[in-house]
């Protein structure tokens, strides 16, 4: 059944990506209430109602679910559980089973491997003894990561040899580990697909991503590969959405390794960083895509009409102040998105910017001279 404008939708989680999906929706005439642990989030600000609670609070997802007619999610690690039980009352999209895969490394590593997809050699490590193990050691140099809760390059290390292992293992404190082999990399891309209920889906433009210390720096679109590259690239994620019957918006991150091998990185099920570009650049958003796969309705058509290159506004820049948004704003083709965060710690994402062009080349070196205009001021 359709969801039309007016009803009032709700999401969990209270950060950039709820402000910018409450946005789109509200722009389409719907109402939205929010679920957060902290009373003063940037969804909140924005969204027509707003309820403190944590994510399993029961009593609050009741109170959420008496209010909205369907419910989505904004960030990755929010309980299976808690969407198992809104799901007995009312539409959620994505649901439990499609986040408890993407949340937990070990199960998405698992699934990808088990369903055929291209991905770099793994192992799970459960305990220290692990750490001698032939299979393992053989994927050394390689990366660490925490198998739940990890994200932004949080909850990994590089390891190199046996003892870094070792040693990497016991700063994460995590009890289960993902150990990939380290596979030299020519880019990093990614794509956003949304898929309906019906089966209906429409993937955005391949992203091209450079990242600092694990964040996401920079994003071209479209990337720099070559076309047959792309399309291979968004049919594998289409497959991967088809794979896990997935309903909503979900980002799916590669490798290109040595002869332009596509390896599956990671997979998010939400709109992604990498795809903010489609705000400002696309006849659909990546949130307006959001709102139409919770809805029911029918997908927007996501056709690129401008080169574009997004870039992550971070912490790091406030720590004179705030920064000299004349810098921005004198660019005719660039648009700035803030998010409204209070706290401007390093590292934390506190805004993007999209500098628009009819070439992305142009565009990139325009957002290059930007970004670093910024940092001298």
């Amino acid at each position: 059944m359709r969801v039309l404008p007016g009803a009032v939708l709700g999401v969990l989680g209270g950060g950039q990506l709820g402000r910018m999906f409450v946005a789109a929706a509200q722009r389409m005439g719907y109402q939205i209430a929010v679920l957060d642990p902290a009373a003063d989030n940037p969804t909140g600000r924005s969204a027509d109602y707003s309820i403190c609670a944590d994510y399993d609070d029961e009593a609050a997802l009741g109170r959420l679910a008496d209010q909205c007619v369907a419910i989505t999610t904004e960030f990755e690690n929010i309980p299976a559980a808690s969407l198992r039980q809104l799901s007995e009352r009312r539409a959620v999209t994505p649901d439990a089973r499609s986040v408890s895969i993407a949340q937990n490394r070990v199960l998405e590593k698992q699934f990808l491997r088990d369903n055929g997809f291209a991905i770099a050699p793994f192992a799970v490590i459960q305990q220290p003894s692990d750490h001698a193990d032939e299979t393992i050691t053989c994927l050394l140099p390689g990366i660490l990561k925490v198998s739940q809760f990890g994200y932004d390059g949080k909850g990994q290390k590089s390891v190199n040899h046996q003892a870094d292992l070792t040693a990497a293992y016991a700063q994460l404190s995590h009890p289960i580990c993902v150990l990939e082999k380290f596979m030299p990399l020519q880019r990093e891309i990614s794509v956003v697909v949304a898929r309906g209920s019906d089966g209906e889906i429409k993937s955005f433009p391949v992203a091209e991503n450079q990242h600092v210390n694990g964040i996401l720096d920079i994003s071209i679109v479209p990337a720099r590969i070559p076309p047959a590259l792309a399309q291979q690239a968004q049919a594998v994620a289409c497959r991967v959405a088809e794979r896990l019957n997935y309903q909503g918006v979900l980002c799916v991150e590669f490798f290109v390794v040595q002869d332009d091998e596509l390896l599956v990185n990671e997979i998010a099920p939400r709109p992604h960083n990498s795809g903010h570009y489609s705000i400002d650049a696309c006849i659909t958003s990546q949130f307006e895509q959001q709102v139409r796969t919770l809805c029911n309705l029918p997908l927007g058509e996501t056709t690129q009409h401008s080169a574009a290159v997004m870039v992550n506004l971070m912490g790091e820049l406030w720590q004179n102040g705030t920064p000299d948004w004349n810098v921005i704003l004198q660019c005719t083709t660039a648009k700035l998105h803030l998010y409204e965060k209070t706290d401007a710690r390093p590292g934390r994402k506190m805004g993007h910017f999209t500098v628009l062009g009819t070439d992305v080349d142009e565009a990139l070196q325009q957002a290059i001279l930007i970004k670093k205009q910024l940092q001298r001021h």
